[in-house]
């Protein structure tokens, strides 16, 4: 099985090239999807070897290159693996206590191997989704609060 870690090996900050480059390659995967929405496959020719790239991964080679255009580093890893509870952590941007607090209150899945905690990405980012829509509800509740009580928001 694999792990986290396994990875990472490629994940640097883009050089000012590489940035350039990535630009120029998301523009042409937009412009391409914009052009032809119903497209469910690119044949592409890389060193004069031919494939084909089916839609998902044309959207995700988009999205890669739209992030790595702005400078910033990017890391894939599959939603089957597990990761540890200070990798999980800093996806969440928590402290690595009240990750574990949550994980012992069964607020998320985990597993263990040994002594140590295991979390799978899937699960992961389930529950962030979940947090990231309790924090917009809550804000706009702020919000509609704000304005009932014409605070200038």
């Amino acid at each position: 099985m694999h792990s986290a870690q396994d990875y990472r090996d490629y994940q640097q900050l883009p050089d000012s090239e590489d940035i350039q480059l990535a630009k120029d390659g998301s523009s042409e995967l937009s412009k391409l999807l914009s052009e032809r929405p119903e497209t469910d496959h690119a044949e592409v020719t890389v060193d004069g070897h031919e494939m084909i790239l089916p839609r998902q991964v044309i959207l995700m080679l988009r999205d890669l290159l739209t992030s790595l255009a702005k400078g910033n580093a990017v890391n894939i890893m599959p939603m089957h693996i597990e990761i540890t509870t200070q990798e999980a952590a800093d996806i969440l941007n928590v402290s690595r206590p009240f990750l574990i607090k949550q994980l012992e209150q069964g607020k998320l899945p985990f597993t263990k191997v040994g002594t140590h905690r295991r979390i799978r990405c899937d699960d992961l980012f389930k529950y962030k989704n979940k947090l990231e829509k309790q924090s917009r509800k809550a804000m706009d509740e702020l919000v509609q609060q704000a304005q009932q009580d014409k605070m200038g928001y």
